[in-house]
């Protein structure tokens, strides 16, 4: 990189993919540069987990597929000496309930349901394209005020079409009735019925690249360091952060927030931020997320062309072949229940254990094996991210979105939540922190 940071020291609170997708940038621009993170372990919400499984598999319980078009994650993986394996080259099927409420693969697969949205949605994608997709525009106002359940019930939707718009809760992780219409607008605006992209994942885990982005830290990078507040005062950052039970004070010339919106949102900064940034951070919403990993003596879901992953509106959410990419006989199906879905998954889990979990996956063959192992995640219940990703409701206002990626003098922002196109991705997270470091670089120079 061209620019020099060389004697600037920066702070960055977060050790998950912007975090360190930033780090990576300005330490090559020469930055003295710190990384802490509340966790025990560097990755946020990437997390490629080992446990319990047997015969040293593994599978992703946060992020987990990389979209062919995901172009910044691509190329930092490749920089970093990392291979991607494709993976679900069948796409996604979708199973829904019969006559009788039994949940059966629908012989169309998903694409009947998802071009049916596209057709209801299109007079509305043809005005939001006019403004050219922006949110501070009137007419993303008046999307972003409506919910899915409404329009839903203003175009008297049929049951296919409400049915459908129930799946993409595993998608925005939000039911109809949370979500503003503008998110969904936004995404098939983008996808204009494109095929669905070629899917990887890292080989060996996702969580390969976090390591190699955190391994030249060393001890710069501070596991179980929590921030408890900023102060901005007369030039530079001063921070109070706890480690175990000591209270410490570091100072940088510039921070970097990289922690969701649910954690930046508790920490008091001094002077405060502008009331339209306060206004972004503090009431951005995250979904509900429960991520199950089942782990079982053979894979009964692969049978002929058959797709190896599943959306469906049902209460499991989507399900999907977690580890394809690892030969041997046993495998890992992972199962991601967002809105409601996740909270039906976590109480039938509490209720019935991991036994009632897979009686839900009768229709994919789950009676034909035994159980292994299985983990279970439920990332709203997790105190260091609050949720799986971020969604727009419809009471979060639409003008305010750039607020939440904006600097405020040394403060700078990242992470997917702060990202345009690639919301709620491993890839928005890559970028953002990608563009805050070259944020921090332009404003150096800018100062000298």
């Amino acid at each position: 990189m061209s620019a020099d940071l060389g004697g600037a020291s920066v702070l960055i609170v977060g050790a998950g993919l912007a975090g360190l997708a930033a780090a990576h940038d300005l330490v090559a621009m020469r930055a003295d540069v710190t990384v802490i993170d509340a966790r025990d372990r560097i990755g946020g919400r990437v997390w490629t987990t080992h446990e319990p499984f047997a015969g040293s598999q593994h599978a992703e319980a946060g992020g987990d597929m990389i979209d062919e078009g995901h172009h910044a994650l691509r190329r930092l993986a490749g920089r970093l000496g990392l291979t991607l394996t494709r993976i679900l080259r069948g796409g996604f099927g979708y199973v829904r309930a019969n006559g009788r409420g039994r949940p059966r693969i629908a012989p169309r697969g998903a694409a009947r349901g998802w071009g049916h949205l596209a057709g209801a949605l299109s007079s509305l994608g043809e005005r939001y394209r006019l403004v050219e997709r922006r949110w501070d525009s009137p007419i993303a106002t008046d999307f972003g005020r409506r919910s899915v359940a409404s329009w839903l019930e203003e175009v008297q939707a049929d049951h296919d079409l409400r049915i459908t718009a129930t799946s993409l809760r595993g998608f925005f992780l939000a039911d109809p009735d949370e979500l503003s219409l503008l998110a969904l607008v936004d995404q098939f605006a983008a996808d204009e019925g494109a095929e669905l992209p070629r899917m990887y994942r890292i080989s060996g885990g996702n969580d390969k690249l976090v390591a190699a982005l955190a391994k030249p830290l060393g001890e710069r990078l501070k596991l179980k360091t929590e921030l408890l507040a900023v102060s901005h005062r007369g030039g530079g950052v001063r921070a109070s952060v706890r480690g175990g039970r000591q209270l410490a004070q570091m100072r940088a010339d510039y921070l970097l927030l990289a922690a969701p919106a649910t954690l930046v949102r508790r920490i008091p900064i001094t002077p405060a931020l502008p009331p339209q940034q306060h206004e972004a951070i503090a009431n951005l919403k995250y979904g509900r997320a429960t991520k199950t990993l089942v782990q079982f003596t053979e894979r009964f879901w692969r049978v002929g062309r058959r797709p190896l992953a599943f959306g469906s509106p049902l209460p499991f959410g989507a399900v999907w072949d977690g580890n394809e990419e690892q030969r041997a006989r046993p495998g890992i199906l992972s199962m991601l229940a967002g809105g409601s879905a996740s909270d039906a998954t976590r109480a039938r889990t509490a209720s019935e254990g991991v036994e009632g979990l897979v009686r839900w996956l009768d229709w994919l063959g789950a009676d034909r094996a035994k159980v292994v192992a299985w983990r279970q995640v439920g990332w709203d219940a997790d105190p260091w991210s609050r949720g799986g990703y971020a969604f727009f409701d419809p009471a979060f206002d639409p003008g305010l979105r750039a607020w939440l990626a904006r600097p405020f003098g040394p403060i700078f922002f990242a992470g997917e939540h702060t990202s345009q196109q690639w919301q709620g991705y491993m890839n928005g997270a890559v970028e953002s922190g990608q563009r805050a470091a070259a944020e921090i670089a332009a404003v150096h120079r800018l100062q000298a």
